[in-house]
Order: C-alpha cells, then structure tokens, then sequence
C-alpha cells in the first residue's frame, strides 16, 4: 500500500493509473477508521480496480467553534485499517498543501444543503463540496463511496456531480451502527458513558417511527415528528432537528413521495449526533384505495 501525501504526487499517479486503464475508487475521509469506513472501503474495492482512502481532516468544513482541534486523529491505526481492506493508496494531504493562503474559490451547493446541518453549520457543506471536488480531481477517481450516515452529504454530493458533470459514480454504502444500535462516528469517541446510553434514544426512536410512516397517511407526518422529537427530548441535552422529509428533493413529502428520509441530530453532552433512516411509503395508493 501506497501512502502519499503530496496533492501533486498523488495526481500524477492517478493520472498514470487512468493512461494504464485502471478504474479508480476513492473513500473519502476525515480518518480515526470505524467499521462504518471499513464498509465503504470494502464496497469500492468492489469497484475499482485501485482504491484511494483519503485522511484529511478538512478545515474549510469546520466553523469557528467547532472541533477542529480536537477532532479525533490516529494515523497509524487508519494506515492499518486500510491495508487490512486492500486499499492501495492512502492519501494524507497536509491543509497547507491543499489551501493555497490566498485561496479565493469555492464550489457551492445552494438548494439541498441550505437546511437541516446547513442551516446550522452555516458554511460547511461549501466546505464539503470544495474539498470533495479537489479529491475527485486529485485522485482521478470513476467512482466515489459515501455512507448513508451523512444522508445529507450524499445528496449534496450527487446533486454537485450531476450539475458539475463529473464522470464520477457516487455509490452510498448503508448505515452502520454498533451492537447498542448507535451509529457509527468518530465522534462517539466523545461520549461518556452516560451519554452513550442516551444516546441509544436515536436509533430506537427511527427504529419506532419506519411502521408508523407506512401505516400513516401523509396528514400523520407532523403528529409522528411531534412524537419522535418529544421521544429524543427525554434523553438528549438539546435537540436539533428531527426532520421527515422526501428523500430524493429534502423538502416536505407529498402524495407522490414513494420514499422518506427520516433525519435526526442531537447534543448528548457537548457532542453532536446526526442519524437517518430511510422508510418506503405509497401514500397516494393508500388514498385512493379509501376513496
């Protein structure tokens, strides 16, 4: 396994590996590897015939307040991790080399990222979609994998892809959670224990809701919201946003929405926790068989 943390070096040899026919996968990451990382390695080793896991705790997605310099970091233990997983490359890049000090160019999303985490962490999903199209430009990559546990992400990405044209597959990997039911993240390296176990109200509650969803018509969808947030509210130290929303456009679902995305995210302590799940429904063939 190749490490390489030079932006040029790593074009250079994606370059030569695209002249060579190789496909190229690649997993973006912030680093400190969790089995939810590990599945998107594995799904894009599938893919490609050269895997590039990135580690690089991107600055540009952080706010001022936020927990740049504390986020989590273990470099030895993702090298590791990758090369258990058959990755062939990891790149590191230092911020230095990725962010010129006079950088003035972003590339932006401006409808799917405008709520939800957006509209709480004003700027980072700019710095998101920059970084991300860097990646795709630096590693050459046909295809990218992202998880599910940062469904809005996803979208984001997607959308970026489809209306910047690049030739890039993006694949989304399912949700990973650990035996408490909790999702995976490297920021649940934060969690006290007493935290943790709260913070198991997430899963639970997504988990009591997918039934509800189906049986339930569309006039349900606030009452079952209302319900779900009060649930979260009996553990959690503050809640964000508890949000049902139509899974393909992130706004508010209608007769035709065959699918919904249940978005959470919640402080259990000073940690912030997102979560998600994806519930299938056939509102319109429920009404007009009532009528």
């Amino acid at each position: 396994m190749k490490i390489i943390q030079s932006p040029r070096e790593m074009q250079e040899f994606a370059l030569a590996a695209r002249r060579e026919g190789k496909r190229i996968g690649v997993v973006p990451t912030m680093g400190f590897l969790h089995a939810g990382h590990l599945s998107l390695i594995d799904a894009a080793r599938k893919r490609a015939d050269i895997v590039v896991v990135t580690v690089f705790v991107n600055p540009i997605q952080f706010g001022p307040q936020e927990d740049l310099e504390q986020y989590p970091r273990d470099f030895e233990h993702d090298r590791r991790a990758c090369e258990a997983h058959g990755a062939d490359v990891v790149f590191a890049p230092r911020p230095e080399d990725m962010y010129a000090p006079d950088r003035s160019t972003w590339v932006e999303e401006t409808r799917l990222s405008q709520g939800l985490c957006g509209a709480l962490r004003p700027g980072h999903f700019r710095g998101v979609t920059t970084v991300v199209a860097k990646l795709f430009l630096l590693t050459q990559a046909e295809v990218a994998v992202f998880g599910q546990k940062d469904a809005q992400q996803a979208l984001v990405i997607r959308r970026m892809v489809r209306d910047l044209n690049f030739p890039v597959e993006v694949v989304v990997s399912p949700l990973v959670r650990d035996e408490d039911g909790v999702a995976l993240s490297s920021r649940n390296s934060y969690l006290s224990a007493d935290e943790r176990e709260r913070a198991r109200v997430l899963s639970r509650t997504l988990r009591a809701a997918a039934p509800a969803l189906r049986s339930a018509g569309l006039e349900a969808l606030e009452a079952i919201r209302e319900a779900m947030a009060l649930e979260i509210g009996k553990c959690a130290d503050r809640v964000d946003y508890v949000e049902i929303l139509d899974a393909d456009t992130l706004e508010k679902p209608t007769l035709d929405t065959r699918e919904v995305l249940v978005l959470l995210a919640a402080y259990f302590g000073k940690t912030r926790l997102i979560d998600n799940t994806l519930v299938q429904v056939n509102w319109k063939e429920a009404c007009s068989c009532a009528n």
